[in-house]
This record gives C-alpha cells, sequence and structure tokens, in this order.
C-alpha cells in the first residue's frame, strides 16, 4: 500500500466530502475525464498521422452490476502506463489533463474538458473502493491501481485486452441519510447522463432494458411482453447550439426550449450567439411566452444553464444575466475558469464579459422585435415590462441606457402602449413635457380634472398604472432632453397662475385652508380646471401617487412614509364656488362644511381614501337639505 504523495488524509477526505454539492456528480467527472483520454488519443492520431485510428470507433461504456454493486466506466481512449497511474492518480490535484493541454496550448484542435485533477476522486463519495484498470495506446502492459480511499493505493499488473481506461466503482452501503442503491438503477444512470453528459461529443453506451412488442392474439391473452438487453447510446453528441442555424428549424428550437425548461407552451422568441475574441462562447437563448408562476416572488432563481465543452456545470448561473432580463431562459457553452469543483464559476473578466455581450444581444433582438413585430413585443411588455421598469428604479438610473427605448406606457389618446420616443415623436407644437397621470387604465387617467386641459390643447398623457412607474421616472430624470410632468403637480407648465384672482379671493381662500386645519399646503384658484370644480395637486418631490405607494411599504404605519405636499386647487368659474362664496358672505362659519366638501371629494377623484365616510355623507345631504 502506497501512500498519497502530495495530500494528507484530511485533505482527500475535504476533497471526497466538501467540495461537490451533489453526490451524483461523479459520473459527470469519470465520463469526463474518460472524454479526454479519447480527446487526447485523437489528437495524437492527427500530429503522428495514425491511420488506423478513427474517431467514429471512439467510445464510453457503463456497466451496472447489481449483484456485485459495482458502476463500470470505460474508454478506449489513450490509456495510462503504470507511470501515469503513479503520477495522475497518485498525487491528489495533479491533472494530467491539464499538463497535457499545456503542452499544446498553441494547438486550437485541443479541448480539454479537466483542469485540476479532483474531479476523479468524487468517486469516493459514492464508493469505498475504487479500481483503475488501464493500458497505454502502444504500450502491451496493462497495470491496476486500487484504493480505498484516503489510506493509500495499490498499483499492480493486471491482464487487459484492449487500450484504454476501466474505471470499477464499488459502491458503499445504504445509510439513512444516503441510498447509494439508487445509482445501481438504469434509471438513475440514464438521467444522470441526459442531465450532465448529453453533449459529450463521444457516444455513451449502456445496456438498456426493452421489451419485445406483443402481437395483437398475445395481449389479448394479457400476456407479459418479455425483456432484453440491447447495447444503446444515452447521449445526444450534438448539442443543438453547436448545430448550423440553418440546419435547425423553429419547431427544433421551440421544441428543445419545452423539453429543457418546463414549459408547455412555446417561447416568444429564441436567440442565437456565436462569439470569438475576447471570451469564445455559444448561447442559446428564449424569451418565455407567459409569466412563470413564481416570477414576481422571492422564490424565483434567474440564471442561464452553463456549459463547458458539452458538459453542465450549473443549471443557474446568476452572474450571466442582468437582473432586469431575468426573464430570460437559457444557456452558454464557453470554456470558462471554474472553481476546483467545476460546479460553479469563479468571478471573472471572462463571465463580465459574456454577461455584458449578452445583456447587448437581448436588448438588439427586443427592439427589432418592437420594431418589426409589434403585436409579439405587446405580448412581452405585458408579461415583463414591469421587470424592465423595476430595473429603471432599482439601479437608481444607472440601467437607463438599455432600458429606456423598451418601456411602454398605455397612452390616453390612442388606448394603446407607446415607447418614450413614439410619444417625443408625437409631441404638441408648443408641448415642453412628457404628461403623465397615475391610475389602474388610461381611461381612469382621461377622468381626471387635470386631464381636460392638457387634451384639449392637443397633448398626449401617459397612463402609469403600476406602483413603481413614477419612481422609475424619476430615476429616468429626461428623455431626450424633456422633462416628465405629473398632471397632478400644482404647476403643469400649460398655463399662467392668474396672481390677480388668487388675491382677490385671498379671504375666502384663506379661510379655507384655515378650516382645513393642515391637511393642504395651500389652497388657490385654479388656472387648469375646466369643467370640474376642485381638484388636489402636489407641490415638491412627492407625488401623491408616491404618497400612496409609500404609505403601503413597511413602517408607513409609524408615521415613516412621506408625505405629498397637497395643494387643493378650486375652479372659480364653477357655479359651486358661487354658492360657496355667497354662503361665505351670509355666514363665515359655514365655510368650515363647504371646505370638508370639497376636500374629501378631491381626495376622492384622485384616488385617496376618504377620511371619515359618515361625516361626508352627514355634510353633503345637510346641504342638500339646504
Amino acid at each position: 500500500m502506497k501512500s498519497f504523495k502530495t495530500e494528507s488524509k484530511k485533505i482527500l477526505d475535504l476533497m471526497i466530502n466538501s467540495i461537490y454539492t451533489h453526490k451524483e456528480i461523479f459520473l459527470r467527472e469519470l465520463i469526463s475525464n474518460c472524454s479526454d483520454a479519447i480527446d487526447k488519443l485523437y489528437y495524437k492520431s492527427l500530429t503522428d498521422n495514425l491511420s488506423d485510428i478513427s474517431r467514429g470507433d471512439f467510445h464510453i461504456d457503463i456497466k451496472v452490476d447489481k449483484e456485485k454493486r459495482t458502476i463500470t466506466v470505460s474508454d478506449n481512449g489513450i490509456g495510462m502506463t503504470k507511470d501515469e497511474l503513479e503520477n495522475n492518480l497518485g498525487v491528489i490535484a495533479k491533472s494530467g489533463s491539464q499538463d497535457f493541454k499545456a503542452n499544446n496550448e498553441k494547438n486550437d484542435d485541443v479541448n480539454i474538458i479537466g483542469q485540476f485533477g479532483v474531479g476523479f476522486y468524487s468517486a469516493f463519495m459514492v464508493a469505498d473502493k475504487v479500481e483503475v484498470y488501464s493500458k497505454a495506446f502502444g504500450s502491451d502492459e496493462a497495470n491496476v491501481w486500487t484504493s480505498n480511499g484516503a489510506e493509500g493505493y495499490d498499483i499492480k499488473p493486471c491482464e487487459k485486452a484492449d487500450r484504454g481506461t476501466e474505471i470499477v466503482l464499488h459502491l458503499k452501503k445504504d445509510t439513512d441519510d444516503d441510498k447509494f442503491s439508487k445509482f445501481l438503477e438504469e434509471y438513475e444512470i440514464r438521467s444522470l447522463v441526459k442531465k450532465y453528459s448529453d453533449y459529450i461529443r463521444y457516444p455513451i453506451k449502456m445496456d438498456v432494458t426493452k421489451y419485445k412488442e406483443l402481437t395483437e392474439e398475445e395481449r389479448k391473452e394479457g400476456k407479459q411482453a418479455e425483456s432484453y438487453k440491447e447495447e444503446t447510446t444515452l447521449n445526444s453528441m450534438i448539442p443543438i447550439w453547436k448545430k448550423n442555424k440553418n440546419e435547425v428549424t423553429k419547431e427544433e428550437y421551440d421544441s428543445f426550449y419545452k423539453d429543457n425548461f418546463f414549459d408547455y407552451d412555446d417561447p416568444l422568441k429564441y436567440i442565437t450567439i456565436d462569439t470569438e475574441g475576447a471570451v469564445s462562447y455559444k448561447a442559446l437563448l428564449y424569451i418565455p411566452s407567459r409569466v412563470p408562476y413564481d416570477y414576481y416572488s422571492k422564490n424565483y432563481e434567474k440564471g442561464l444553464k452553463l456549459y463547458t465543452d458539452g458538459v453542465l456545470i450549473t443549471d443557474k448561473c446568476a452572474e450571466l444575466l442582468p437582473d432586469y432580463f431575468s426573464f430570460v431562459k437559457g444557456l452558454v457553452d464557453s470554456e470558462l475558469t471554474l472553481n476546483i469543483s467545476r460546479e460553479t464559476i469563479q468571478q471573472s473578466r471572462q463571465i463580465s464579459l459574456i454577461e455584458s455581450n449578452i445583456e447587448k444581444k437581448i436588448k438588439k433582438e427586443l427592439l427589432d422585435m418592437q420594431k418589426n413585430d409589434r403585436e409579439t413585443y405587446d405580448k412581452f411588455f405585458k408579461n415583463f415590462g414591469l421587470q424592465l421598469k423595476y430595473g429603471l428604479y432599482s439601479g437608481w438610473g444607472m440601467n437607463k441606457d438599455v432600458l429606456q427605448d423598451l418601456i411602454m406606457f398605455k397612452s390616453v389618446k390612442l388606448g394603446k402602449y407607446v415607447t418614450l420616443k413614439e410619444y417625443v415623436d408625437g409631441f404638441g407644437a408648443e408641448q415642453k413635457y412628457i404628461y403623465y397621470g397615475t391610475a389602474k387604465t388610461e381611461s381612469a387617467v382621461k377622468a381626471l380634472p387635470q386631464s381636460e386641459k392638457i387634451l384639449d390643447l392637443g397633448y398626449d398623457i401617459l397612463c402609469f398604472a403600476d406602483d413603481v412607474d413614477e419612481f422609475a421616472v424619476k430615476m429616468l430624470g429626461k428623455y431626450e432632453e424633456k422633462e416628465f410632468k405629473n398632471i397632478l403637480d400644482e404647476d403643469i407648465g400649460v398655463s399662467e397662475a392668474d396672481e390677480k384672482k388668487n388675491e382677490d379671493e385671498k379671504e375666502l381662500l384663506g379661510a379655507i385652508n384655515e378650516a382645513l386645519g393642515g391637511k393642504v399646503s395651500k389652497v388657490k384658484i385654479s388656472s387648469v380646471l375646466k369643467s370640474h370644480p376642485v381638484c388636489l395637486s402636489s407641490e415638491g418631490d412627492v407625488s401623491i401617487e408616491m404618497e400612496k405607494v409609500l404609505s403601503q411599504m413597511p413602517g408607513a404605519e409609524n408615521g415613516m412614509a412621506a408625505k405629498a405636499n397637497k395643494v387643493l386647487e378650486i375652479n372659480a368659474d364653477h357655479p359651486i364656488y358661487a354658492k360657496i362664496k355667497a354662503a361665505y358672505e351670509a355666514d363665515k362659519e359655514s365655510v368650515k362644511t363647504y371646505a370638508d366638501v370639497l376636500y374629501q371629494t378631491a381626495r376622492l377623484v384622485a384616488g385617496l381614501p376618504v377620511e371619515d365616510a359618515t361625516a361626508l355623507t352627514d355634510e353633503l345631504f345637510g346641504l342638500l337639505a339646504k
């Protein structure tokens, strides 16, 4: 028994028990090693002109023996000599594949998966004994490396007819926590190959149980179909994203999406990327046609599948997608710097470059859809527009260059979605601002008292229906140097305040303000109201709608929410104002009732709750009775 040369039992225990999250990845690691061994021989056949070596002859085999509790993974690759067994398996974290790659790093055809030399030892997560039978290409001798784990290993001569390597795992006994026997099940092996190694470039073969087809007469007699074993290739080998785009139909892309991302609807759009340069990668991205049930919840996990040379590294690589494009599903295949377990990526410039490129590609494709297939883009925006607007807000405006041309709002005049550019392109001759109103529908915005004058001038108004909308445009600031203007602002820039009229009515306006006891910052004669008697506007940075949203946030019940500085605007040309003025001149105390009715009804129109519904109805009935 030889001891491991450079590491202690403690280090090997760490590798076996701590590096990998899931025990099932042992099969991925062993198959990847087999693929590397075949790659080495194939490369040698090209450089040494070995005419008797054909790529079509290469394969990886898996055999399961339930009685002996063994799993055997073998290849007909380059194999290992006794010295190579000693150096590669007797020295922990010594990667023969990495050495081979380093020695041939100038050759683009070299594409080796192994980097760290620890993947092989993942076998000890499920096995208490591992045997490696190997015969090097061109050698007449074969040797077997045997180990029970951290205690050490033996290397002895053995009989092996063909070149290559055969790894035999003697599985551990089942425990309450770990059922190692499941890895002896045919279904489990097939599913693990499909999950992690489906795109290994060489066929992975295994004897698979099949059933003879019964005749009609045999079925009527109730006979059971006889089973038999047949060697079957478990992996598809060529990933759809590595095929020539002209050879893949939309139906095939859609089918791949539904099979791999658990959706029963076709995607709204698929996007292919093939990039070479500072970082080379291929990507296949999808925009779903419907919102996942948990998308707007904290349970949703964003991320793309990450492959390295066709081997699945992780199901959810969040670093490859910005949050505002988290609805995108798909995969990236690239040679990246991985961590030692190959389960997660290291933070690197490579990842940043890929994420940046993917972001640009998604934006470009969405803008193309917006321009050339508006119906589909409208459908996309109904599903995921809220996420884009959150992206504007959550980034404090830093993402506006990416997102400002993608967001849309409903137009009050047109009754459909318009982009900010489309709104600005439709500006009236004297229009200065991008006008918006906050309400659930464009018809509700149109019904606001302040809308009347703006629409009469021929200006359009955007409907801000989501809570985040106004916060998002605050972060945006301007669009094409045009400021956003809430139609509920005190000054909406369509007419000058009539200072003389306010001065003439100063006494009555002051009495109304005093009667409201600080509920509004001021009372004034409106310069925008036409047919409506009263409205609420706001002055300052916090609008009425923002106050409503903030009041629903945690802590608001303790007075932590920001308050809008409300302004009560009264239409001096409305008959109601003449009635109030006459009542005030007859009985100054009566202004208190009128003031409260004006304020409470203005709150209703602005979408704010009435402070005391019973008191308001009593006041209204009292006025009607007079």
